[in-house]
C-alpha cells in the first residue's frame, strides 16, 4: 500500500470518527431531575413513551420537549421579584362592586401519565410557554370567578385564609382536564382605595371592641360564677360548721342531764336505803344519843302549860 493510500484511509476514517461523534452528540439528550419529556418528529408524530431524567439516545430527526413534573412556583406580582420582568398585578371585582388590584403566587405541575397528550393539547409548546400564554392568564381569569363571591371587608379581613383555600381548590379543578396539577395558589398582597381601607379598618377596629367587649363580660360572668361557688362552699362549710356545733350542744346537753339523772337516782337510792334501814328502835336509840339529858322547857297541847324555870318555879298559864 502507497503512503498516499494510506493518508486517505487515515483521512477517511478521522471523518468517519468525527461524524459519529457529531452524530452521537446530536442524538444523546438529558433530562434533569424533576423534569420528564415526551419525543416528537416530523414523519413519525409523537410517540406515546415519557422519558425520565436522565441521558436518552434520540434518533436524528426526533425532538425532545422537557416538562416540569416536580413543583414549581409562579407568581403574578408588580416586581421583578417572580419569574417575570413585567408587571403581573391584576384587577379583580369583589361581590360589593369594590375594585381591587391584587398579587398571586401559585405552585403547579404538568401530570407525568398526560404528557403527550399535553403536548398535543399545546401543539408542542414548551412548559415555560404554556405558563406564560396559558396558566397564568387563565390563574387571573378564574381568581376573579372567586373574588367575585366575597365582599371587599372579607377579602380584606377575617375570609383571607378561607379565600386562597377555596382560590387553591377552584383552580386545581379547573386546570385539571389540561394535564395541568395545581398545588396551591394564594393572594399575597391586595390593594383598594383609601375610603374602602378606611372603612374596613373602622369595622375590624369596632370589631375587636365587640369580642374586647364580650371577652370582659364573659371574664365577669366566670368571676361571679367563681365567686358563687365560693360562697356557696363558704356557706356549706359555716352549715356543717353549725351543725357540728348544735351536735356537740346537745352531746354535752344529754351529758349533763344523764350526770343529773344519774346522781339524783344515786340520791334517792341513798334515801330510800337509809329510809329502809330508820327502823323505830333505831329512831329512839339516835333520839337517846343525840339527847342532852334536859326536859323541854316548853311543852304545848291541851293540857295546860307548864314553863319550867331555872329558878324551880313552876307556872302555868
Amino acid at each position: 500500500m502507497s503512503k498516499a493510500k494510506k493518508v486517505t484511509g487515515g483521512i477517511v476514517a478521522a471523518v468517519v470518527i468525527v461524524v459519529a461523534l457529531v452524530l452521537v452528540a446530536l442524538s444523546l439528550r438529558k433530562i434533569d431531575a424533576g423534569y420528564s419529556g415526551v419525543v416528537y418528529s416530523m414523519n413519525g408524530g409523537i410517540e406515546d413513551r415519557v422519558l425520565g431524567q436522565g441521558w436518552h439516545w434520540i434518533k436524528p430527526g426526533q425532538k425532545l420537549i422537557p416538562y416540569s413534573i416536580g413543583i414549581e412556583q409562579s407568581y403574578l406580582t408588580a416586581t421583578k421579584d417572580g419569574d417575570s420582568p413585567d408587571d403581573d398585578s391584576f384587577s379583580a371585582p369583589s361581590s360589593d362592586g369594590k375594585g381591587l388590584t391584587m398579587e398571586l403566587t401559585f405552585t403547579y405541575r404538568f401530570d407525568e401519565d398526560r404528557l403527550p397528550e399535553i403536548f398535543t393539547r399545546f401543539k408542542g409548546r414548551s412548559g415555560k410557554e404554556v405558563l406564560n400564554t396559558f396558566i397564568k392568564p387563565n390563574i387571573i381569569s378564574w381568581s376573579k370567578e372567586v373574588t367575585a363571591k366575597y365582599p371587599v371587608t372579607e377579602i380584606l379581613g377575617e375570609k383571607r385564609s378561607e379565600l386562597n383555600n377555596v382560590l387553591s381548590d377552584y383552580l386545581a379543578e379547573k386546570f385539571s382536564p389540561y394535564g395541568i396539577i395545581i398545588e396551591n395558589a394564594s393572594l399575597i398582597n391586595i390593594e383598594t382605595d383609601d375610603e374602602t381601607r378606611a372603612s374596613i379598618t373602622r369595622k375590624v377596629t369596632a370589631q375587636q371592641e365587640l369580642e374586647l367587649a364580650n371577652i370582659e363580660a364573659k371574664t365577669a360572668k366566670i368571676q361571679a360564677e367563681k365567686d358563687k361557688e365560693v360562697a356557696l362552699i363558704e356557706a356549706e362549710k359555716n352549715k356543717e360548721t353549725a351543725a357540728l356545733k348544735a351536735e356537740q350542744m346537745a352531746i354535752e346537753a344529754q351529758g349533763k342531764a344523764d350526770a343529773l339523772k344519774i346522781a339524783a337516782e344515786a340520791e334517792a337510792e341513798a334515801n330510800r336505803k337509809i329510809a329502809q334501814s330508820l327502823t323505830p328502835e333505831l329512831i329512839e336509840k339516835i333520839k337517846y344519843e343525840q339527847w342532852n339529858g334536859e326536859l323541854p322547857q316548853v311543852q304545848g297541847s291541851s293540857t295546860p302549860i307548864i314553863d319550867f324555870r331555872e329558878d324551880g318555879v313552876a307556872t302555868t298559864e
